[in-house]
């Protein structure tokens, strides 16, 4: 205790009422948050009793004072308890590591409403249906609706400016309401059948399908009827793959199973989500365990429920295989806005859903224990190489330089920590002072500024996460430029070059251990390397990624004189004159968003370009768009085509 702070008068004053508390060590970082009926009776059992289980006894030795907060009830204390650990992220706090909100699929509210896949804050009048698991989830869930109602998913400023169907269209997974190919009528039936689908009432929407199919035969609208038994089939197809709430099948609830597995000190939490009387996906989740060498699973499964639910979406019925305490159930339930079911004795169907849900957590468990295992092996090769403790090499930061011909040089950091790599952490350094060309200056300034500035923030008194081992992609070059670093700044991290092997194959790469002297390889089965090589590879694709990012990838032609073949100067595309002068004539690459697919190969011929005069293409200020006819070339789409096939044909056999 600190001597500022005396349990005993502490104590004493404590009321007997509910609220939240919080442990602090002697830096005043929060260890540990917890909520009380009664707060004077819980948080002196911590200092009174010896019977903790080992994770708190050792919370308990490194409090140096107590904050706390009163609320009206447990319920209250449970949801701003919740609000603090996901906040605060303590110590010795069980928590289920999920950054990231849950994927919706959204239904806008526009005209012709856009089916999305949405991430964030729900916001009105638009539509929303999950929360699901996962990404693949929500797209497999948009692919369907894509199949059966045809309905859009490009973005709005692509469905303003269409003037053709795109290719979405072509292969009937949109109805072209961009273009006029669907009434405003139709379009809007198509959204309230993908509605009554995604509610899951469909049994109901099969007969008003199978009503209009027989309707549309009776007209004689063969077309119109083949698409309903279309959509039929297609509906049909999805029953046939997906679990059925058959218990309530005119008003399937949203259902969520959870399974909870401890095995070998490791705890498991699998969510299977169950919507619109769908299984939409699952998920397991694995909470940090590092302090809490003995772990009970009551603990994990409330501390999961509590993160996972409260401020958050919840369905109807919760299925589990334990049970939750009553102030968790009416913080979920008053949250809620109605009544929900907490079942833990089911039958039936229900009764085979939980126990695939705990096969699947126990499988899960057995999956991270190996993944576990491989990448513990492959630090501890690696920490024998440098001989070090593998406790003391869990941290690697590994640089690589991506260049287009020399120009646009950037510089990428990634991360690897905590036994896996940490995309969050990443960083890309756009180069300023070294010439074009100079990898050796490159690597020397982005090591300077980014490890110059982690000294001077230490210096300053600040907490800095120092990498236990620096990876270095290059040779000896780079190597000697890193070095040379360190020496300015006083640093002592090993360094660990790999070359790349000849002709470039993986398992050939040269190690370069600067501080030893040495120069090796490995072999191909080498833990280690296979560590290396991951982590080079990443910093490597991230490091492309950053340059393409800065490009926009086409055929230029100087307005002024579009039949020179001087080379066109490389600049920052973020610069404000990047594009001034330049006319683009053909787009190069490819994108793909929300199953869109754009760009490809086009070279404009000859087109109305007066559109393109109060945008800016591709989004690039000072970039004009323009066509063969407007730099003097006479030509038809086709007679350009047949050359254009010509060429590509010789170029890509």
């Amino acid at each position: 205790m600190s001597q500022d702070f005396d349990i005993d008068i502490f104590l004493k004053n404590l009321p007997n009422l509910p609220g939240v508390y919080r442990m602090l060590d002697k830096s005043g970082k929060v260890l540990y948050v917890g909520k009380a009926v009664n707060l004077k009776r819980r948080v002196g059992s911590y200092f009174q009793k010896s019977d903790h289980s080992p994770r708190i006894t050792l919370m308990v030795r490194q409090v140096h004072s107590i904050e706390t907060t009163v609320t009206r009830s447990e319920a209250e204390a449970l949801i701003l308890e919740n609000n603090f650990i996901k906040a605060l992220s303590p110590k010795y706090n069980i928590l289920f590591r999920d950054d990231k909100s849950y994927p919706y699929l959204m239904l806008s509210a526009h005209e012709y409403p856009q089916m999305a896949y949405y991430r964030g804050t729900l916001k009105k009048p638009n539509q929303y249906f999950g929360p699901y698991p996962n990404g693949y989830a929500v797209r497999d869930s948009i692919e369907i609706l894509q199949k059966v109602f045809r309905l859009r998913t490009c973005e709005d400023s692509v469905f303003a400016n269409r003037q053709r169907a795109c290719l979405l269209y072509q292969i009937r997974r949109c109805s072209g309401p961009c273009v006029g190919h669907i009434s405003h009528e139709d379009y809007q039936a198509s959204i309230s059948e993908a509605v009554t689908f995604l509610n899951g009432k469909t049994g109901e929407l099969t007969q008003t399908l199978h009503h209009k199919m027989n309707q549309a035969a009776a007209a004689l609208q063969f077309e119109e009827a083949a698409r309903y038994r279309d959509q039929i089939q297609a509906l049909g197809l999805v029953q046939s793959q997906q679990f059925i709430d058959s218990k309530n099948p005119n008003n399937p609830n949203d259902i969520d199973i959870l399974a909870l597995a401890l095995e070998g000190g490791t705890v498991c939490i699998h969510w299977v989500s169950i919507r619109g009387g769908r299984h939409v996906g699952d998920k397991s989740f694995f909470p940090d365990v590092r302090h809490d060498p003995d772990p009970q699973a009551q603990e994990y499964a409330e501390a999961f429920v509590a993160q996972h639910y409260l401020g958050k979406s919840k369905p109807d019925i919760i299925i589990s295989n334990f049970s939750l305490p009553e102030s968790l159930q009416e913080a979920l339930i008053s949250e809620h806005g109605k009544q929900m079911q907490f079942v833990t004795k089911t039958i039936g169907e229900r009764k085979v859903w939980l126990k695939m849900a705990e096969q699947n957590a126990r499988l899960a468990i057995g999956q991270h224990q190996l993944q576990h295992n491989n990448q513990q092996q492959r630090i501890d090769d690696l920490a024998r190489l440098l001989n070090m403790d593998s406790d003391g090499l869990q941290r690697l930061e590994c640089f690589d330089i991506s260049h287009t011909q020399g120009e646009a040089t950037i510089a990428s950091c990634v991360v690897y920590d905590e036994q896996n790599i940490q995309p969050s952490q990443y960083r890309r350094y756009n180069i300023t002072t070294a010439k074009a060309g100079d990898d050796y200056a490159a690597m020397r300034e982005v090591l300077t500024r980014r490890y110059g500035k982690m000294a001077e923030a230490q210096a300053n008194g600040e907490t800095v996460k120092w990498p236990d081992a620096v990876l270095i992609d290059g040779g000896k070059g780079q190597v000697g430029m890193a070095v040379d670093v360190w020496a300015e700044l006083g640093l002592t991290i090993p360094i660990i070059g790999i070359a790349k092997g000849p002709e470039r194959k993986a398992g050939l790469e040269e190690l370069i251990l600067p501080f030893t002297g040495e120069t090796f390889r490995l072999p191909p089965n080498s833990p280690a390397l296979h560590l290396l090589q991951t982590v080079r590879d990443e910093s490597h694709r991230f490091a492309i990624t950053g340059h393409r990012l800065r490009h926009a990838p086409g055929v230029y032609v100087r307005l002024a004189d579009p039949f020179s073949h001087a080379p066109l100067t490389q600049k920052d595309s973020q610069a404000a004159d990047a594009f001034v002068g330049l006319g683009k004539i053909a787009a190069l690459g490819v994108k793909v968003s929300k199953h869109c697919t754009y760009h490809g190969l086009a070279l404009n011929v000859a087109m109305d370009l007066t559109p393109f005069s109060s945008i800016n293409p591709c989004g690039y200020a000072g970039l004009a768009t323009t066509d063969m006819a407007s730099c003097g070339v006479a030509a038809t789409p086709a007679e350009v085509s047949a050359v254009l096939a010509e060429q590509l044909e010789r170029w890509l056999a």
